[in-house]
């Protein structure tokens, strides 16, 4: 077996071409770019799309389908491992959640989401709960309620 001193590289790497170093080099003057016309200027040519100036056919066309975007809720998130610090048989509403920093903003509502497990009856107030969620806040003695 060959020592790693004997190490040699698999194959001839080849040097990048210089441009633009002086007509000596074979690569001075225009840099290979050849003379005039846009290619040859700084910035280079238009992207994908671009049609000489003609509208391109992306903005051409009109726009269609259904967009869920604005009607979509964005949820501030909380898993059940994070509600251990309340104290058993207490009452967790959004204002706890917030107070207790679980939760840095409200946005749309609070999601209860189920990673983790609990390990106390809590009475837990919320906008929305996954399926795990409310498995495991039941299993554990507690209710789930949904504002």
């Amino acid at each position: 077996m060959a020592g790693i001193h004997e190490l040699r590289p698999g194959q001839k790497r080849k040097p990048p071409k210089r441009v633009g170093r002086g007509p000596g080099s074979g690569h001075g003057k225009t840099s290979t770019r050849g003379t005039k016309g846009q290619k040859a200027r700084s910035g280079g040519a238009k992207g994908p799309g671009f049609e000489g100036g003609q509208m391109p056919l992306q903005r051409r066309l009109p726009r269609r389908g259904f967009n869920n975007a604005r009607f979509h809720k964005e949820y501030a998130t909380v898993n059940v491992a994070d509600l251990n610090v309340f104290e058993p048989g207490s009452e967790v509403t959004p204002e706890l959640l917030l107070e207790r920093r679980l939760v840095r903003k409200q946005l749309d509502g609070i999601k209860i989401l189920g990673d983790g497990e609990l390990d106390r009856a809590l009475t837990v107030r919320a906008h929305a709960f996954s399926q795990t969620a409310r498995a495991k806040i039941e299993a554990a003695g507690g209710k789930a309620e949904v504002i």
